[in-house]
């Protein structure tokens, strides 16, 4: 499924995205990669591409707002499991 949405601008495009009750992921299509990449900071999503969308299994994965908490894969992933001790000697 695509949905497309009108904007007037970046900023009304970010405007657009980050009212959404949703931040798993998405992408930003643009003909300027720079433009891209900072789009792309200030969209609030877990996971983002410019011009493509392919998730890499070594990076964590997960959503933000109501598409969940925490990461999967990845380093943050494996720290959920891990539990820190000081040993002194």
């Amino acid at each position: 499924m695509l949905s497309v949405i009108a904007y007037d601008g970046g900023h009304d495009a970010v405007r657009i995205a980050n009212e959404s009750d949703y931040g798993l992921g998405g992408s930003v299509w643009t003909s300027d990669p720079e433009r891209g990449r900072s789009v792309a900071r200030r969209v609030r999503t877990g996971t983002i591409g410019v011009n493509r969308y392919l998730p890499d299994i070594a990076a964590p994965f997960g959503g933000v707002k109501s598409s969940g908490h925490g990461r999967d894969l990845g380093p943050e992933a494996l720290a959920a499991h891990l539990e820190a001790k000081s040993i002194y000697v």
